[in-house]
């Protein structure tokens, strides 16, 4: 069978994932692209504020889909174009969420997807610092000069798995799962009335508390200081969740924060447990993933800007042991909710 499949990148207007704005996607089949679609869209109404966040990283303000559809309204030809393609994304929690919660919102039925993830693949094959999308790109030999375009992004991701797959010799989707040790995931079907998941409960919670019109942005509004968490609080290390998703890309990872965060430790643990992550209080051999605060980018690492924690776990690396660098921000959209409110 041939390597076909279709990469998809959503981009959203806040911290809610249920908030699309934008969507690029790309087609492959035979293991080479053939065709790219891309929509802007207004999120699904109650559901469409800006943050300001959001629109510093993809640039895409309200008035540019102010007349475009909502998602609701163009799911039927995004759909379309996937058909029974298996899914493929850079870290899929996300995107195949962004489908589930603007589907659940939306007050439609979410068909079932097998899919792909590269930030997974990406460890299982290749040594980086960051397996984040321009590091993995990079390695994989593909050009990613506008990180952050749906389009751009939903191209990268399909270059880094078709790379992947070579380097494994395998011929399908299924083939590069099997070659790493693992099963290809499947997101299941949902129909209204069903239970939602939990990023969804959540943003449902959080727009009840707060009324109607809530703004997920920092404290403050647009343009406000930001309002670090209490530094350095660490707390305990709850245990891991067992029974998450294995498919989850922090399921089984240990994990250390360092550097100011927009949420407390506390909560950053906890959520990382939710998920199936160990955390821990300090870096040692059995690191194997490091999320840095204060405003860290994974661009930091080529210019020496990390902490002391960062530090050691580079030196680590440099002794042949794995340990991936994510930002706050790469971490909490891999969690799949809202931002914290005082989170960069």
């Amino acid at each position: 069978m041939p390597l076909d499949f279709t990469a998809i990148d959503f981009e959203t207007a806040n911290g809610f994932r249920g908030s699309p704005c934008s969507v690029g996607l790309i087609r492959v089949r035979g293991g080479r692209v053939v065709e790219r679609a891309s929509w802007l869209m207004r999120p699904p109404a109650g559901h469409d504020e800006f943050d300001p966040r959001n629109v510093a990283i993809h640039g895409i303000r309200p008035d540019d889909v102010a007349q475009e559809p909502r998602f609701g309204d163009l799911f039927a030809e995004i759909g379309g174009f996937i058909g029974d393609d298996v899914l493929v994304a850079h870290n899929a929690a996300f995107d195949l969420g962004v489908i589930r919660s603007a589907l659940e919102v939306s007050g439609m039925e979410a068909p079932a997807y097998d899919y792909a993830c590269t930030v997974v693949l990406s460890r299982k094959t290749y040594r980086l610092v960051s397996h984040s999308l321009p590091f993995a790109a990079r390695e994989a030999g593909v050009r990613l000069e506008h990180h952050h375009d749906a389009t751009e992004d939903a191209a990268a991701c399909a270059g880094i798995l078709i790379d992947i797959a070579g380097r494994h010799r395998a011929d399908t989707v299924e083939d590069v799962y099997r070659a790493v040790g693992l099963s290809l995931p499947r997101q299941a079907a949902f129909a209204p009335g069903e239970a939602l998941s939990a990023a969804t409960v959540r943003a449902l919670a959080g727009s009840a508390a707060s009324g109607p019109g809530v703004r997920t942005t920092a404290r403050g509004g647009p343009g406000a200081p930001r309002t670090w968490a209490p530094w350095p609080d660490e707390g305990t290390n709850p245990p891991a969740n067992s029974a998450a998703d294995p498919h989850h890309p922090l399921f089984g990872q240990r994990v250390v924060f360092t550097g100011a965060l927009g949420i407390t430790r506390s909560e950053a643990k906890v959520r990382a447990a939710e998920v199936g992550a160990q955390p821990a209080s300090s870096v040692t051999r059995a690191t194997t993933v490091l999320v840095v605060g204060d405003g860290f980018v994974a661009a930091d690492l080529a210019s020496g800007r990390v902490t002391t924690k960062a530090r050691k776990a580079l030196q680590l690396r440099e002794r042949g042991q794995r340990v991936e660098v994510l930002s706050e921000g790469e971490f909490l959209q891999m969690l799949g909710g809202h931002w914290p409110a005082a989170s960069a």
